[in-house]
């Protein structure tokens, strides 16, 4: 039986009860350990009723005026923290939100609960959501509101209320169940963002399984793992490409027990259509449906989202209803967002991946907003044009789709000459002043500004589809300090967000009027932030807090354990640090920082992007030299590349052959004639483009002392980059080991 009341973290959770989970660990209470300094989020007057182990007063603040922080004992206890525990009976413990009785921090087992936490007031404070009660929250609301959007091949876009939308959810469900879907197992789903994406992993929740979608880059074997890990009776694929990685490993999948293709009719026997998994739905009464539904928790697992395995094997996250709903909510709340305003979201970035399912899927339906569907050789130039058809209100990319943007203006900039150059010169130099003074001091909008925004930079905007865009977002990988520099000048301030898959997607977040150009924004409403044993620079290891961290790797407690601590902060393996009024930094990750020989500690990421802004057609920087005395590095060239396979060409881009003619290179049209002619003008521009780097190096450690040219660009079909563009440093460094070695020899 489910107890349908809210349970509440109390000040010592520290015995050893017998658990029907007895993989799963109870909170041992206070935890005398590091030193460390806390942060709780800026601006919400927010205090959670057990902050366990604090090493900091945190003191009530307005919602326009950061926390004061002031440093105490890591062992002494703040008498600001409002510790008393608290039971609030809400309507949400009750039908789709009830809550398992649990009060574990975390499990990783499939069937497990953990306990939700609330805050006295704000959005933390808001009661428990599950997925369905989300959607039917939105349905009730606003039923004829348009949620989703998608082009069809006559060009028109076909549109779907949420009162459809609900419906199609439910009858992707009964079909599910009538599949063979068991409780507490999964529907993979591989393939390009779409509505039966969307239906897909909604309605693997609701029939009481869990969602997990699997990058449409993955291999056979990879797509196994998924399968078997999440135990997955349903495989959901988008085409024939799709489907024979499935038909390749199905017979080493025990559990599965039905397929379904929803782009083009199937040819392979046993494989169901999207017409047939609809009509199978259809033909099923609602009694079942309704019964899972009513076993539904919100704090039980709802979707498993595989991280990239950048940095090793990927690993099963266990998202739990409320982890998800808060974390949109949150985001929301934050960024004075109101449901109910025809906002718009272009969805293009993989769904298998947290970011683009909290702002996709969870935030669209907070929002009661409408999702457009991009084409799916979006990311290969196609983006643009949706984006100036559906013209969002909030857009959210990788750094790599703002640095393809920033390249295309660039080239057009080159072309414009006389006085239209000097026009649009200082239209940039004075948005780009106005943003640095308000950055520095609250300070009024000067007329030039407005004159500029009004009569040049709106048309920029409106070309680029991001005039009516209230929100530009920036997540899932480092951004460099220059490219949001240059978009300042465009009037278009880009907000990092900084999270992971196992906080649900944000953690920290920055607004177009509240942000530091070093900074990841701030803390959000209802979560906290702690740094960990920081240095002398205030540096250490970021660890969060909140109802959006997960509830463990499924059915990897070692991992789990070494992740969420027994307090429950979980901990990000990025290091970082927090400025006096809030703003998170992030200095690099705990496994990419080099150590050289002589002890000095180097994050190569903010280097490597310092590299890239300085010589513009560098594709890829690489800095190498853990235990060595000297740093090196590895340059990438932009070259054309395969619109089909997404592969790298050794054809140069016409942008890196301008370059080649500017220095008086002749005759050179691919990378492997570079390599072989090895132009020392191009070697000594590169040499120039390094020293300028070098002189903004903080210690002669940091600087780097050589340099080497790659034979092909880094890209997704090669390896070196995960989904997400982020490159996967073993991966290169196994790759071009005999190339580092030389720099060593």
């Amino acid at each position: 039986m489910k107890k349908q009341i809210l349970l509440q973290e109390k000040r010592n959770l520290g015995n050893n009860n017998n658990n029907n989970n007895r993989n799963s660990v109870r909170s041992p209470g206070h935890q005398k350990s590091v030193s460390m300094t806390d942060y709780d989020s800026q601006g919400d007057n927010e205090f959670v009723t057990d902050f366990a182990s604090d090493a900091t007063t945190l003191d009530e603040s307005t919602p326009e005026t950061p926390a004061t922080i002031n440093q105490v004992s890591p062992t002494t206890e703040s008498n600001n923290v409002n510790t008393k525990a608290h039971t609030k009976p809400t309507e949400s413990s009750k039908g789709l939100n009830q809550i398992q009785d649990s009060d574990l921090i975390y499990t990783s087992e499939p069937q497990g609960a953990t306990r939700i936490v609330l805050n006295e007031t704000g959005v933390g404070a808001q009661p428990p959501l599950s997925v369905p009660g989300l959607l039917g929250r939105a349905v009730a609301n606003y039923p004829d509101h348009v949620a989703i959007c998608q082009k069809k091949e006559d060009g028109e876009w076909k549109k779907i209320t949420y009162k459809e939308y609900e419906a199609n959810v439910r009858t992707v469900a009964k079909a599910f169940l009538k599949l063979g879907l068991e409780r507490y197992h999964s529907v993979c789903i591989i393939g390009f963002n779409s509505p039966e994406w969307f239906y897909s992993d909604l309605g693997a929740i609701y029939a009481g399984g869990f969602a997990a979608g699997m990058y449409t880059t993955n291999s056979p074997e990879a797509c196994l793992h998924c399968l078997v890990s999440s135990d997955a009776n349903i495989c959901v694929v988008e085409d024939a490409k799709q489907l024979e990685k499935i038909l390749q490993i199905k017979s080493q999948c025990p559990k599965l027990k039905a397929i379904i293709q929803y782009e083009g009719k199937p040819d392979k026997p046993g494989v169901l259509s999207w017409l047939e998994l609809v009509g199978l739905g259809n033909s099923q009464s609602d009694d079942a449906l309704n019964s899972v539904l009513e076993t539904i928790a919100t704090n039980e697992c709802c979707t498993l989202v595989y991280t990239s395995g950048t940095e090793g094997a990927s690993k099963p996250v266990m998202l739990s209803h409320d982890n998800v709903t808060f974390n949109a909510a949150a985001i929301v709340e934050y960024i004075k967002l109101s449901a109910g305003n025809d906002l718009s979201v272009i969805s293009f970035l993989p769904l298998s991946h947290i970011a683009a399912q909290v702002v996709d899927i969870y935030s669209v339906i907070t929002l009661a907003a409408t999702v457009w569907f991009a084409d799916k050789d979006a990311l290969k130039g196609s983006l643009i044009k949706t984006l100036t058809e559906v013209r969002p209100h909030v857009f959210l990319a990788v750094p790599r789709v703002w640095e393809k943007v920033h390249e295309k203006l660039m080239a057009v900039g080159k072309q414009t000459t006389g006085l239209k150059r000097w026009i649009a010169n200082y239209a940039k130099s004075t948005s780009l002043q106005h943003y640095m003074a308000t950055l520095e001091k609250n300070v009024s909008e000067p007329y030039t500004y407005r004159f500029v925004r009004w009569l040049i930079l709106s048309k920029v905007k409106q070309a680029m589809g991001l005039d009516r865009c209230m929100v530009a977002l920036s997540g899932a990988a480092p951004i460099s300090v220059d490219l949001k520099r240059y978009f300042l000048s465009l009037d278009i301030p880009i907000c990092e967000v900084f999270g992971m898959s196992e906080c649900a997607g944000a953690h920290t977040l920055s607004k177009p009027d509240d942000f530091k150009l070093e900074g990841v924004g701030r803390t959000m409403p209802g979560t906290f932030t702690k740094i960990v044993d920081p240095d002398e620079d205030g540096n250490g290891e970021i660890c969060l807090k909140g109802r959006h961290v997960f509830m463990g790797y499924l059915r990897l407690q070692d991992k789990t354990e070494s992740t969420i601590d027994k307090e429950g902060w979980l901990h990000s393996g990025d290091v970082g640090k927090v400025d006096p009024n809030g703003f998170v930094q992030i200095t690099g990750r705990i496994k990419e920082l080099l150590i050289t020989a002589g002890g000095e500690n180097v994050a190569p990421v903010p280097i490597e992007h310092l590299v890239q802004f300085e010589i513009p057609v560098v594709s890829n920087a690489f800095l190498v030299g853990d235990k060595k005395k000297f740093l090196s590095l590895l340059i990438s060239l932009r070259t054309k590349m395969n619109i089909n396979t997404g592969e790298p060409l050794d054809e140069l881009e016409t942008d890196t052959k301008d370059w080649l003619k500017s220095l008086g290179v002749e005759g050179i049209e691919t990378l492997r004639q570079l390599l072989e002619k090895k132009p020392e003008a191009v070697y000594k521009a590169l040499q120039v483009g390094i020293d300028r780097v070098n002189t903004k190096s903080i210690s002669n450690a940091q600087k780097i002392q050589k340099f080497e040219i790659l034979p092909a660009d880094f890209s997704l079909p090669t390896g070196e980059l995960g989904p997400t563009m982020k490159v996967k440093r073993p991966v290169v460094v196994k790759k071009y080991q005999s190339l580092i070695d030389k720099f060593y020899d």
